[in-house]
């Protein structure tokens, strides 16, 4: 009897944790079917495509963050492997504005010159089962303010109660991620190449 009821009271304790969570997104764990994308660090501007590429052409010279004006580069340590001393941002900590310093000032190829609209370091994914406006908890648009490449990347349907929507001309630069107000940070980057990405853009 004793195990039964400590059975009984793991269950219904999970039940309930998974119903208080429902609202952070949590859902989407739960939806059969539904991948999530993993949250990844970005790689700079203009950095290589193949990330195996772009870690031999980084010589971890230090120089791009350096620079950087918001100072959202940051370097692999130890946990980087391969990776130690190659550059990459944290859009949750902070995004990139896209200033193209960091390739001004980069020695070799590993960062390269390329015009903002062209930039690909990944596109926004919105989790609609926890971003504000999606779940009807009211008007935020915190992501479409402080998108710098303005309508083409994000923007509000007005007929659709304002909720955000990304357009592929969205370059990953992270900074509508690090300005998301709801704590579980329903809205990150993703490859480009990822499934997903093509039922949230347009």
């Amino acid at each position: 009897m004793k195990r039964r009821s400590f059975l009984k009271n793991i269950v219904v304790g999970t039940a309930t944790l998974a119903t208080v969570m429902l609202p952070y997104g949590v859902s989407r764990l739960l939806a059969p079917g539904i991948k999530i994308p993993k949250r990844n660090y970005l790689r700079p501007p203009g950095a290589l495509k193949n990330d195996a590429e772009f870690v031999v052409a980084c010589i971890g010279c230090g120089l791009c963050g350096e620079v950087c004006p918001p100072r959202c580069i940051r370097f692999h340590g130890r946990d980087g492997g391969a990776k130690v001393n190659t550059p990459y941002i944290d859009a949750a900590e902070k995004g990139c504005i896209l200033c193209s310093k960091c390739i001004d000032v980069c020695p070799t190829n590993a960062l390269t010159t390329t015009p903002i609209e062209k930039v690909d370091m990944g596109i926004a994914e919105i989790d609609r089962s926890a971003c504000y406006p999606w779940v009807d908890q009211g008007i935020c648009g915190a992501c479409v303010s402080i998108c710098p490449l303005g309508d083409k990347a994000i923007s509000f349907k007005m007929w659709n109660q304002y909720r955000p929507y990304v357009r592929y001309g969205c370059v990953g630069c992270g900074l509508c991620v690090e300005v998301c107000p709801h704590p579980s940070k329903p809205i990150w980057i993703v490859d480009r190449s990822q499934e997903d990405v093509a039922k949230h853009a347009v």
